[in-house]
């Protein structure tokens, strides 16, 4: 084991201390010696490493290419990812950290967990590996994965993404078939002090998510029937809180990316979209004071337009628009209740009855609101009825609703899968003009996307992006890289 004990060292140093050393990412002392390595050391920095990319990158690229997100007036940052588009650099850092921090580290939590028998330790790390592994392939389709994290292998094969989907099933099959929900689990943040149970739960959860993402091109009907009919789901969300410090290094990665001044920057770049403020006006949705703060102009809640930055608008600066709510000590979302329960409703409109569906449909939305901490679910629930006949467009509208505020990275994810909200006839450039600087938002049609101003010209007009090229810290050093099959190719589950 002394390769992957080695591997190891960079996320153990990270578990030593207080909750605030798991947090601190940037905070590199000298690594303990391999005697003293073990679970309880290694596995909240891996966990860790995740939620900080899974709660920040993911979360802003996914924001932006869902119109969740537009920039800011006077800012550039992100303005390709407002136009639908992703380099193969950008994501580079992000990928690799998740490679090296988190998923060589949890292999690590595996074999020792093994070795000493402590299986509801394998089921925790087992849990965040395979979360790891569904937004690589969510991102960029085929991915290393059967001859992956082999120090000894620098280039190894790329696996199918419907393959990986299908080991990532088995792997969290198997280890939760070695407990049986006594086990303790090592010392982690997410699920702090709980037992083997409510990782099988938690993992019931993950499996239902890689489940329903295939069943559109894969028929695992039986297997989802059985973890339907087991019905042993979080009964609340999931999520890192608790455990962020209001300092360098500790705080919510969001919050620490665009809102906090430790590291000497004040620049501001992500702003309500449009296109879901039209949406959360349409049905009054009070969840709209929850997830955006109203701008500082005039207290009112605006919204930017996907594709540009405003530079030429006299009356559209920085004031004008609406920020995220968000703090030191918001929760990283790693599986929302309502997120189960939509995925219940779809199950149930594919292929159980209409009434359950719409149950299903309802509870989804009410547990939005409560974890919001706001009511009128009802409200939502007249505007945006259940409608067996078009269950696809109901669920996708209020799950990309819903998940604008806890987690858009799976938001896109569902909006390429369920292909709603769709796009209207309306463009970015009918609703900003960039040359003129004429705002017009109410041409906007509330359900509906728009194409962005100065599109990516690879996909063109009426569609998201589908894929990210390769990161360049893979691709450039191995000669098995796929060639890349283009922003408008769909990922397998998508197609």
């Amino acid at each position: 084991m002394k390769k992957i004990f080695l591997t190891a060292a960079i996320a153990a140093t990270m578990a030593l201390g207080a909750c605030d050393k798991y947090l601190d990412i940037n905070e590199s002392p000298n690594s303990p010696s391999e005697s003293n390595l073990n679970a309880d050391l290694i596995f909240p920095g891996a966990e860790m490493a995740f939620a900080n990319t899974y709660g920040d990158y993911l979360r802003i690229t996914g924001g932006y290419m869902s119109e969740h997100y537009s920039q800011m007036f006077g800012t550039s940052n992100y303005i390709d990812y407002s136009r639908f588009i992703q380099s193969s650099v950008r994501s580079s850092s992000d990928y690799t950290n998740l490679c090296v921090r988190s998923l060589q580290n949890l292999n690590t939590v595996i074999a020792m967990a093994r070795e000493s028998e402590s299986y509801g330790t394998e089921l925790a790390a087992t849990v965040i590996r395979v979360a790891c592994y569904q937004t690589f392939v969510d991102c960029y389709g085929a991915i290393p994965y059967s001859e992956a994290l082999d120090t000894e292998n620098i280039t190894p094969k790329y696996d199918d993404g419907q393959d990986v989907y299908d080991g990532l099933v088995n792997e969290l099959d198997e280890a939760m078939a070695k407990v049986n929900g006594n086990e303790p689990v090592c010392t982690n943040i997410l699920l702090q002090g709980a037992n083997a149970s409510e990782w099988v739960k938690l993992a019931n959860a993950l499996k239902l998510r890689l489940l329903m993402r295939e069943c559109g091109v894969k028929d695992v009907k039986a297997q989802l029937k059985a973890l339907v009919d087991a019905n042993n789901f979080p009964t609340a969300d999931v999520a890192w809180s608790g455990c962020w410090q209001n300092q360098t290094g500790q705080a919510n990665p969001f919050y620490q990316e665009e809102f906090a001044t430790y590291f000497g920057s004040t620049q501001q770049n992500v702003v309500l979209n449009l296109a879901l403020l039209a949406t959360m006006n349409d049905a009054d949705d009070a969840r709209l004071q929850a997830f955006f703060d109203p701008n500082t102009d005039k207290g009112e809640y605006t919204g930017a337009i996907s594709g540009t930055f405003f530079s030429t608008s006299a009356d559209l600066k920085a004031g004008y628009w609406c920020r995220p709510k968000m703090a030191y000590n918001s929760p990283v979302y790693f599986i929302s209740l309502f997120e189960t329960e939509f995925f219940l409703a779809e199950y149930e409109a594919r292929y159980g009855s209409a009434s359950a569906a719409e149950a299903h449909y309802k509870a989804a939305i009410e547990a939005s609101f409560a974890s919001a901490g706001v009511s009128g679910a009802e409200r939502v629930l007249n505007a945006y009825p259940w409608n067996q006949a078009e269950w696809q467009k109901c669920i996708g509208i209020q799950k990309w609703v819903a998940l604008s505020g806890t987690n858009n990275f799976e938001a896109w994810c569902e909006l390429r899968r369920l292909k709603y909200p769709a796009f209207g006839s309306v463009t970015g450039t009918q609703l900003y003009d960039d040359v003129t600087g004429s705002y017009n938002p109410a041409l906007l049609v509330p359900g509906t996307l728009y194409t962005p101003i100065l599109v990516n010209t690879s996909l063109g007009a009426g569609k998201v992006l589908q894929r990210w090229p390769y990161p360049e810290s893979s691709a450039n050093r191995n000669n098995k890289t796929p060639q890349y099959e283009g922003d408008a190719t769909p990922v397998f589950w998508a197609k």
